[in-house]
């Protein structure tokens, strides 16, 4: 890997800006079993949402793709926290890359109980799912509203010394704000964006393709609203030297310095990997032509490099 792609996130030191994201790539390993493919050539891997207890996920049919992405509603399946820890930690290579766990709870005192377990673990991060139902406050989201978002990470921040890193929700009114209350309960790190909600429609029988109805969609379809919150954010973020997950259709080496420039330290790659599971080498090799051609020594110095445009123009006078 060359040394010019090497970033810190958080105080994590990463070999490249890529980092693999939750629920793409299972628990780590599938991904490993394809001819070509190395963990050591992404920065870190995000693992599947995790909850404390096991959970079976939603009814199918869980994914549909759309013109230029995908909508998925898995549910949340995965074997629950202990498991995790005692049966899939101990077997992950960690000499390639760095791993981070994401958690996920119905009630804020789980998120605390799910930070509190991984914190005794040699996981690198903890990634804070805000995506999921409130179970105890009506069903509302808790990314959708930012003094929830607080709430769940300061529990966090309570329970863990390791760095932590929130995923933000671009299904809420103003995303910098709730960045801004998240920084201010803790967050050394923001993951931007989630998925949108979507849904997609079967004509013949009149219902919904996605068993739950709706889901979240991913892929190249959302890259400009994803790119725009991440600007957005970096505009706060950055006075705290708080760290960006850009994320959100990036299938590309200029797709990934587009999120660079506006303010990302990271990239994320996920639904990418569906059709091109070699894609992050590629990736690679892009940044490091364009970081050569451009005579810049270290990605970190295109970090937030965004000249906006002046709006003044000859008109107005």
């Amino acid at each position: 890997m060359n040394s010019n792609l090497k970033v810190n996130y958080c105080g994590i030191e990463l070999n490249s800006p890529i980092v693999l994201l939750s629920g793409c790539v299972g628990f780590g390993e599938e991904y490993t079993r394809i001819d070509g493919f190395s963990n050591s050539d992404v920065g870190a891997v995000c693992l599947k949402g995790t909850t404390n207890e096991p959970r079976l996920g939603n009814q199918p049919h869980r994914i549909y793709e759309t013109p230029d992405g995908m909508i998925n509603a898995i549910g949340l399946q995965n074997p629950g926290s202990d498991f995790v820890i005692n049966d899939i930690l101990p077997t992950l290579d960690k000499t390639e890359t760095k791993f981070i766990i994401n958690i996920s709870g119905s009630t804020i005192e789980e998120y605390g109980e799910l930070a509190k377990k991984f914190d005794q673990t040699d996981i690198d991060a903890i990634e804070i799912n805000i995506s999921c139902p409130n179970v105890k406050e009506g069903g509302v989201a808790f990314g959708n509203d930012p003094d929830m978002s607080y709430r769940v990470v300061e529990i966090c921040r309570q329970n863990t010394t390791k760095p932590l890193i929130t995923k933000l929700s671009p299904n809420q009114t103003d995303i910098a704000y709730s960045a801004q209350r998240c920084i201010d309960a803790g967050s050394d790190g923001l993951a931007v964006i989630n998925t949108l909600m979507g849904m997609a429609i079967d004509i013949d029988s009149r219902k919904p393709f996605i068993g739950n109805n709706q889901g979240g969609l991913s892929g190249p379809a959302i890259k400009p609203i994803a790119l725009l919150k991440t600007h957005q954010v970096y505009q706060v973020s950055k006075k705290y030297n708080v760290p960006i997950i850009g994320q959100g259709g990036i299938n590309s080496a200029e797709d990934a310095i587009e999120f660079i420039i506006a303010g990302a330290t990271t990239v994320g790659v996920g639904t990418a990997l569906f059709y091109d599971p070699l894609i992050c080498h590629k990736i690679n090799d892009g940044i490091s032509d364009y970081l050569l051609r451009n005579n810049i020594k270290n990605i970190s110095e295109l970090v937030g490099s965004l000249q906006l445009n002046d709006f003044s123009s000859p008109c107005d006078s």
